[in-house]
């Protein structure tokens, strides 16, 4: 019933290692999805080969060489078997929870965007597979995982048809994930957030497979053509932006005042934590004086 879809960086050194552990998390679902990984970076073939995965070489790229969004999910499109689509980035390991949390949402909501948050992790290592290993990843991220921010969403389930038509967006700049949102939006149909029962695990790296590194991902050419073709507006859609959310036992409940309700607590945070900071210092200094006098006082009688 679902087919996951990705475009993987080359498999060299420590994003080779995180790409394989993502993708091979994948396999182990059950029941086991169709994956189709696009693109031709070094090692690609290899691993959809070794894995058993279905593999479609050519994208369409910017002037940069960067797959560009629109086509992938159109090749993916054409090529899946499922009538169910997720597309998911090649660093993003995915639980059995996560594959139920798209089935319920699919029963109820067909035509619908699954998103979830993601927790980040330092992996370095190859994950080993055993019977037991979604059981050790889970304690794992409880031990040292962080949560992402709301605006980092690396997963997104829908239905075929959903985006019948995809701007050319490049692949891991900025905006792209944001317009997929934003384009379920705008059609009136539900975005419903999987957080609460389904978070994403993330592995951490850095940005060396991009020339120019991070800063070239927030701020370069690309960047910028992605933010013309989102809108121009630097409103974006994310995990505040959506209709529902999947709750622990099951049920898919309304969400409103989100956004709202967490800026009134920025407000807050920003007025009676932050702004206070060096008062609080002043006055818990103060305090510590204080009790220190009255504890060596019976010294001095």
């Amino acid at each position: 019933m679902l087919t996951i879809f990705t475009v993987p960086k080359a498999f060299k050194g420590h994003i080779g290692v995180i790409q394989h552990n993502a993708i091979e998390s994948w396999t182990k679902l059950d029941p086991r999805p169709e994956i189709i990984l696009l693109g031709n970076d070094e090692g690609t073939m290899e691993v959809a080969r070794g894995l058993g995965l279905r593999h479609s070489p050519n994208v369409a790229t910017s002037d940069h060489g960067t797959p560009l969004l629109s086509d992938l999910f159109r090749q993916a499109e054409a090529a899946a078997t499922a009538p169910y689509m997720c597309y998911v980035n090649a660093d993003i390991i995915l639980l059995s929870d996560f594959l139920r949390a798209a089935e319920t949402v699919q029963g109820r909501f067909p035509k619908s965007l699954l998103v979830s948050k993601r927790i980040n992790l330092e992996i370095t290592e190859k994950l080993h597979f055993n019977s037991q290993w979604e059981e050790d990843i889970k304690r794992r991220s409880k031990v040292s995982g962080k949560d992402e921010h709301y605006t980092g969403i690396d997963v997104f389930a829908f239905p075929k048809g959903l985006y019948p038509a995809i701007p050319d967006f490049a692949i891991g700049r900025l905006w792209f994930d944001h317009w997929l949102i934003k384009a379920v939006r705008e059609q009136d149909l539900p975005v419903v957030d999987a957080s609460l029962v389904a978070p994403v695990l993330h592995q951490n790296h850095d940005y060396g497979h991009v020339a120019g590194g991070k800063d070239q991902i927030w701020r370069g050419q690309e960047a910028e053509r992605n933010f013309q073709l989102y809108g121009g507006v630097e409103h974006a859609y994310t995990l505040l932006d959506v209709t529902h959310e999947l709750t622990r036992d099951g049920a898919i409940r309304r969400v409103r005042f989100r956004k709202p309700l967490f800026r009134i607590k920025q407000f807050a945070w920003e007025i009676f934590v932050r702004r206070t900071e060096t008062l609080r210092k002043v006055l818990g200094l103060r305090r510590e004086v204080g009790r220190q006098r009255t504890i060596r006082a019976p010294e001095h009688r």
